[in-house]
């Protein structure tokens, strides 16, 4: 698994080979997620064109080593505040030590974990593998991070969003999902992988129709896995009144197309939320429009229809390959 020190993190990424397609696609995971998610759609898209798949910092693979400065400016913020902070290890998820339920780390700063940051690192990412045409692939917070990411780099020619929406701030609604994230990020022991149920809990949440199990204990993996200052700092950046009302406006001045596939039975990103959203963007009012609702297809769209998402994705491609020879 190759590695790329973005800032003092370690980003671990998988990059297919290079295709005479213009674009390399690169898929942007969600919130408590992993670039393992992606691996169906890259092995149906990866004949066609090169594709990375990469951990945002903090979650999956990129872990945070012990000794970086990150890990060090933590240690510091520890004895100012006389707590100790628990900084994570890598290694398999059975080794990780328990984060105690009342337990407050000292995070680290949190203009870490803005999307704006996730998207810096992916032009990092993007200039050190020398990709100079990308369209971008998120997934629910990965979605807002590519979006960000148009908006930062000629490098990115497009966009699709998976499962992501919004441009609405509604505060009773946010607060409680603030409240609720931070809640579930208290208590994330490693004992909690080996309940026999957790898979079976797992491959239904927040779905249509159950995943496969082998889909539950990934996700079980990547929620007990991911560091909680990443996971904390990524809830509440991406939630803030400032930062919802941020993205019509940055969706409107992008000149890239952007489109938005949507889970029709999504209930956390609701479709109508996704044509919200969309709706700022010229393409909105095209002959065709830049929302696709997915049947059947809850908030994990990648794996639930892989298929469907797949073939979506192509059309997109194949309707913008004009444009790809004029860049």
């Amino acid at each position: 698994m190759p590695t790329v020190d973005i800032l003092g993190v370690p980003h671990a990424y998988e990059l297919t080979a290079s295709t005479p397609k213009p674009y390399t696609l690169v898929f942007i995971h969600g919130w408590l997620l992993s670039r393992q998610y992606w691996q169906p759609l890259i092995q149906q898209l990866a004949p066609e064109y090169q594709c990375l798949a990469y951990d945002l910092r903090g979650f999956g693979n990129s872990v945070l080593p012990t000794w970086s400065p990150r890990a060090a400016q933590l240690q510091s913020l520890s004895s100012e505040t006389g707590s100790m902070a628990l900084i994570d290890q890598p290694g398999s998820i059975l080794e990780r030590r328990s984060e105690p339920c009342l337990s407050v780390n000292p995070p680290l700063p949190q203009s870490d974990y803005t999307p704006a940051a996730f998207a810096q690192d992916l032009n990092h990412l993007l200039a050190h593998l020398n990709i100079s045409k990308a369209w971008l692939i998120g997934h629910s917070l990965g979605g807002t991070i590519a979006l960000w990411g148009a908006d930062l780099s000629s490098v990115v020619k497009g966009v699709v969003c998976v499962n992501a929406g919004g441009g609405i701030y509604l505060k009773e609604e946010f607060e409680r999902f603030r409240a609720a994230g931070e809640k579930i990020l208290r208590f994330r022991p490693a004992w909690l992988a080996t309940l026999p149920w957790i898979d079976w809990l797992f491959s239904r949440a927040s779905v249509a129709q159950p995943v496969a199990q082998s889909w539950g204990r990934q996700r079980v993996v990547d929620f007990v896995n991911a560091y909680r200052e990443a996971a904390l700092g990524a809830l509440l950046e991406s939630t803030t009144e400032a930062e919802v009302h941020r993205l019509p406006q940055m969706i409107a001045r992008l000149q890239q197309p952007v489109y938005f596939i949507a889970g029709m039975q999504d209930p956390i990103m609701e479709p109508k939320y996704v044509r919200h959203l969309a709706s700022f963007h010229p393409l909105f009012k095209s002959s065709q429009g830049n929302v696709i609702e997915v049947p059947n297809c809850g908030h994990m769209a990648m794996i639930e229809q892989p298929d469907a998402i797949a073939s979506h994705i192509k059309t997109i491609l194949a309707d913008h390959s004009g444009a790809a020879q004029q860049d």
